[in-house]
């Protein structure tokens, strides 16, 4: 229990980008968008790197015990598919999307994960999914208008809630919830904008 509260620590603290970038312009540090896109590919980039490391070449930190799952021993780790994802959204979209998708993943899943029973459901209870998309939805009306986040608080929703496989290989939500979150608020601007 002790090491999936550090995880949900861990994940939590992916908001400190968003909030870094958010200080930024106060605090005159001269984090512009395309340099925050930098620095998240170069976070991500420094995550396969590790993880590369750890599953080819056999680094074997103590760290990689306390924080990764036991089905991530030979898998990709959660934290990469993290940085991945939250990289990719921004790269791929404004920050008015990007930031909230980032949020959802950073703050959404580790407390939908608390009132989970952290089985591997097919559709995890009603109860992880409200929590899922009440979260959501409140960190992104800051950034988008109401019915936008909602739109995109159902795809984060439908990304933490519904389980993914590919053959046999489970695809995180690390992965899919900024995306599915981003994907689907564009859509829906375009949508309000029309």
């Amino acid at each position: 229990m002790a090491d999936e509260l550090k995880r949900r620590l861990v994940h939590a603290s992916g908001s400190g980008l968003v909030a870094l970038y958010l200080l930024a312009g106060a605090l005159e540090l001269g984090l512009t968008w395309p340099r925050f896109k930098l620095l998240m590919v170069t976070l991500a980039a420094g995550a396969l790197v590790l993880e590369f490391l750890r599953l080819q070449v056999g680094l074997d930190w103590r760290l990689y015990d306390v924080l990764t799952r036991e089905y991530e021993q030979d898998n990709p780790a959660a934290y990469a598919l993290y940085l991945i994802s939250m990289a990719a959204v921004v790269v791929a979209f404004d920050p008015d999307i990007a930031l909230p998708a980032m949020l959802m993943l950073s703050l959404g899943d580790p407390i939908s994960g608390a009132v989970s029973d952290n089985s591997l459901q097919r559709i995890k209870p009603p109860k992880v999914l409200g929590t899922m998309f009440l979260v959501s939805t409140l960190v992104a009306i800051p950034f988008l208008p109401l019915p936008v986040a909602v739109v995109a608080a159902i795809g984060a929703t439908i990304a933490d809630g519904v389980t993914l496989e590919i053959r046999t290989y489970i695809i995180d939500d690390n992965l899919t919830i900024p995306i599915y979150a981003a994907c689907l608020a564009f859509v829906a601007m375009k949508v309000v904008a029309a």
